[in-house]
């Protein structure tokens, strides 16, 4: 961990005024309040987000000066394709990238909707490859800096979340390819790890799931807690600034990174594995009365987006 954070107090700033930025998941949580702290910077941002409403509210408050909000879906590459061409029109270019848009899902292997299952894949590593791909050429053009979302859970997986679980590993690893394809480009890609934070994600899972809320109190140390979007957001412009190859959130999340692993072995399980027993069958029934796999606010979003929206489960 000390390690880390000398690599990444070594790491040299860039002067983020007069960059632009696009934000995936733009329209609350994360992303708004991230985007929020750019335009404080210099920044323009664009930001897509498949929430008008809220999207609208965001643009609103930062001024259209410094945003473009554009309703786009990270699932349709052609979506995200025309809101890169709408950013570039609009600011010129795009300078960095926050790859942030992602869900979550409930429920074990046996447990989970299988079509849910496959929706958290397709925004949370289809929608990355989309946004990357969209953006690349004016990135490639501007030598710019991409940062994809990943989290704890890429390599501290937790029962009951494993589309998540796999979809964040997943996206840390097209990360890691992603640098070594782009690096002659003079464009550098991080990967951002936060453990809990306090955004709707979690605050949805915590609402439905008893289960979800008794297994983070039983996480051994820091891994219980849960980080405020201030420091979050901090961490990200921070991350935006130097241009890391990793961004860590809190800190300490860097030294499980460093341990990964142990993690999957069996003395890194065995605090988990004493306490699936009890807490995955009551997670997948507590699923299985809620008649979804995800939060209310997922499955709204899907009916506003006029997809077919995830059949709830009885």
């Amino acid at each position: 961990m000390l390690l880390t954070s000398r690599l990444r107090r070594s790491s040299p700033r860039t002067d983020l005024a007069g960059k632009v930025a696009l934000v995936t998941g733009g329209a609350r949580g994360i992303g708004a309040a991230t985007a929020a702290a750019l335009v404080g910077r210099g920044v323009r941002v664009v930001l897509t987000d498949v929430d008008r409403k809220a999207l609208d509210e965001v643009v609103a408050g930062l001024g259209e000066e410094h945003a473009l909000g554009i309703v786009a879906e990270v699932c349709d590459l052609a979506a995200m394709e025309d809101a890169v061409r709408r950013g570039v029109e609009r600011f010129g270019g795009i300078d960095l990238v926050l790859a942030n848009a992602g869900i979550a899902s409930y429920g074990s292997v046996m447990g989970v909707d299988p079509a849910t299952f496959r929706r958290v894949l397709d925004v949370n590593v289809n929608g990355v490859f989309h946004t990357v791909r969209a953006a690349l050429p004016s990135v490639i053009e501007r030598r710019g800096y991409i940062l994809v979302v990943s989290s704890l859970a890429a390599f501290a997986p937790a029962p009951g979340l494993v589309a998540y679980n796999a979809s964040k590993a997943g996206v840390e690893h097209l990360a890691n390819a992603l640098r070594l394809e782009v690096a002659h480009h003079g464009v550098m890609v991080g990967t951002a790890h936060p453990s809990w934070v306090d955004t709707p994600l979690v605050q949805d899972a915590k609402r439905d799931l008893s289960a979800f809320r008794e297994m983070i109190h039983r996480l051994p140390g820091p891994l219980k807690r849960t980080t405020d979007v201030e420091t979050c957001v901090q961490a990200f412009v921070d991350g935006l600034e130097r241009r890391s190859r990793r961004v860590y959130v809190p800190g300490w999340v860097g030294a499980v990174a460093q341990a990964r692993m142990l993690l999957t072995t069996p003395l890194g399980e065995r605090p988990t594995l004493q306490h699936a027993p009890t807490l995955l069958p009551r997670m997948d029934e507590e699923v299985a009365r809620l008649g979804r796999s995800t939060s209310a606010r997922n499955l709204a979003a899907d009916v506003r987006e006029d997809r077919e929206p995830v059949t709830p489960r009885t």
